[in-house]
């Protein structure tokens, strides 16, 4: 018998068969290129890991903003490092953060963004086929969150063939 921590990191939906959270999943698979339904599970459970957070900084201030922000200074600074947040932002916003937000800040989503791939899914293809680089270290995860000073530093990798600005495949070429 195992105890402690849940080792999955995510947690499945309460009530697995609702009509309206099942068409809001199917539409962020398609829009974010998510391989399966865990994969949103997982940044939901991010978010709501966050959120609590956030609540559990307000809680101990007993609702004193100001104060809280003082105490949570380094939560604050690691979600703005991640992109979560802005940089004026604070505890409020931490708590309307959506999962869009943190899907936003993943490789694959930022690779598409940035117009290294026509589509989220080639996005997804070029990084588990180790075309794209981060700042010149070559990464196969498409779930990995981009912090904001690594955004910049995202391009093909140097040993690909989709480095070359002909190759078919590479976005605008056609």
């Amino acid at each position: 018998m195992t105890t402690g921590k849940n080792t999955k990191g995510y947690e499945t939906p309460n009530h697995p068969f609702q009509g309206g959270r099942i068409a809001d999943e199917h539409r962020l698979l398609a829009e974010y290129g998510l391989r399966n339904k865990r994969e949103l599970w997982t940044a939901e459970s991010r978010l709501r890991e966050i959120r609590r957070e956030a609540r559990d900084l307000l809680g101990q201030t007993q609702g004193d903003t100001d104060a809280s922000a003082d105490i949570g200074t380094d939560f604050l600074s690691s979600l703005r490092k991640r992109g979560y947040l802005g940089p004026d932002d604070g505890l409020d916003e931490v708590l309307s953060l959506e999962v869009t937000d943190i899907l936003e800040r993943r490789l694959q989503t930022q690779v598409y963004r940035q117009g290294l791939a026509n589509t989220v899914d080639q996005s997804r293809q070029f990084i588990i086929h180790g075309h794209i680089a981060i700042d010149g270290r070559r990464t196969n995860r498409p779930s990995y969150v981009v912090p904001v000073d690594e955004e910049s530093l995202i391009d093909f990798d140097q040993t690909s063939p989709i480095a070359d600005e002909l190759h078919p495949e590479r976005a605008g070429a056609q």
